[in-house]
């Protein structure tokens, strides 16, 4: 079954041949505080889910090491000959210091922030552009804004009345004057909203906003940190792939974004393909998955151009296959959002080689009663590209990282996976 915005570039490479017994994933967590626990966690939980679920053998997964920078968490799967498993080392890429280091900035900065950002996105046009390619995302992009204008029309509420009031007590004026009263009235407004910090954290509230926050100062290239993290995850997977043992290098590389980091999954494969010319010409497959991106929010930023090159050079780009899963039920992604249509790239004239855009069909594999509990939780339904299916589809998660299927021939012609079983952690 295909969806009606499945896209196949007509210069996409024919098959390549032969199964997988190596792979080496690099996964790139999204704008996530938690990342240095939580992937780890999800990725057990949900294997073990998955093998239960389709009856299929267990397989042992090392436990998790980190580097020396605690940037880089890593564990391997070993192989299950019985289904055609491969052999899988994971290696999760984290930036959550990163996050949380937004998450420390003085709360007004980061709402003046938001307040610059959104003022410059409305004026010109851009927030419009997002609505019309998802009005779902239009209103998470709004939904920091919305909520800062009533907090603020509430703090100012309290702060008026403090300042009438507080001048009488029990019937007697204490005759403050308005120096004293107003700011009075300001810090209690304030500090109504400190009290409430858990549960703007429970709503999303800050991260929403640091996360629109981020994609802005990064479109108009003001976060040098990440670019320095950028550089290190690429002098990562460039090590990896060169220490590789002889008769162990992997058949097929593949990295992985979801959410925000499907835009640093694509940066990244554009500045691996750069520095090392050899890779995806001989017999190791690169294979480059975004799911559930989120590259429009920089992407179509005007100031973005670096970026846009480097979406145009993997666009382009015949060393690798780039596959894009997008769902209508997520409300934070961009179904039917095409790179080659939708933004204006430099690229060479010819036919495109990438990306492949297929939806995950989220109808298709979670059953109807998991789907009713779910369809109003956003962030639930974003996750879902990393979840354990609830039946058998195009899109299998476990499938993709583990199973023996190339990426290529996956996204191509798949077939229904009977292997990615049950971990047994050592």
């Amino acid at each position: 079954m295909t969806s009606s915005f499945d896209q196949t570039p007509p210069g996409l490479a024919g098959r390549t041949p032969g199964a997988v017994k190596r792979r080496h994933v690099f996964y790139i967590p999204g704008y996530d505080p938690d990342a240095n626990s939580r992937y780890r966690m999800l990725f057990v939980r949900e294997l073990t889910r998955y093998a239960k679920r389709f009856g299929e053998p267990k397989r042992t997964i090392t436990r998790a090491t980190m580097n020396a920078d605690g940037t880089v968490q890593s564990w391997r799967v070993a192989p299950e000959p019985e289904i055609g498993g491969a052999e899988t080392a994971y290696d999760v890429l984290l930036w959550d210091d990163l996050v949380r280091a937004d998450f420390r900035r003085p709360r007004l900065v980061s709402v003046a922030l938001l307040l610059v950002s959104m003022v410059t996105a409305i004026a010109t046009g851009l927030m419009l552009r997002f609505f019309r390619l998802n009005w779902k995302i239009g209103g998470v992009i709004l939904y920091p804004l919305v909520m800062v204008l009533l907090l603020g029309l509430c703090t100012l509420a309290i702060a008026a009345f403090v300042h009438a009031h507080l001048g009488t007590a029990f019937g007697h004026s204490l005759g403050w004057p308005l120096w004293v009263t107003l700011p009075t009235g300001l810090l209690i407004g304030l500090a109504w909203i400190k009290a409430m910090e858990a549960l703007l954290n429970r709503i999303f509230f800050w991260q929403l906003l640091n996360d629109w926050v981020f994609n802005w100062q990064h479109s108009r290239g003001r976060r040098p940190d990440y670019e320095r993290r950028l550089d290190a995850f690429t002098d990562h997977i460039l090590s990896r792939i060169a220490a590789s043992a002889p008769g162990e290098t992997p058949d097929e590389i593949l990295i992985l974004g979801h959410s925000t980091g499907a835009l640093t999954a694509v940066e990244l494969a554009a500045r691996v393909l750069a520095r090392d010319p050899g890779l995806g010409a001989g017999g190791t497959t690169l294979a480059l998955v975004t799911l559930g991106s989120g590259l429009p929010l920089v992407a179509l930023q005007p100031r973005a151009v670096r970026l846009r090159a480097e979406i145009a050079a993997m666009v382009a780009s015949r060393r690798l296959v780039w596959a894009d899963f997008q769902a209508p039920q997520d409300w934070m992604n961009f179904p039917g959002f095409n790179p080659v249509v939708h933004l204006d790239l430099d690229r060479p004239d010819g036919p495109a080689a990438n990306p492949v855009v297929r939806s995950a069909q989220f109808r298709e594999i979670i059953s109807p009663e998991t789907y009713m509990k779910v369809r109003w939780r956003p962030f639930r339904m974003h996750f879902q590209f990393l979840l354990a299916n609830d039946r058998r589809g195009y899109y299998d998660f476990f499938a993709m990282v583990l199973g023996p299927q190339r990426l290529r021939e996956r996204v191509l012609n798949p077939v229904q996976p009977s292997h990615c079983p049950a971990a047994a952690v050592t």
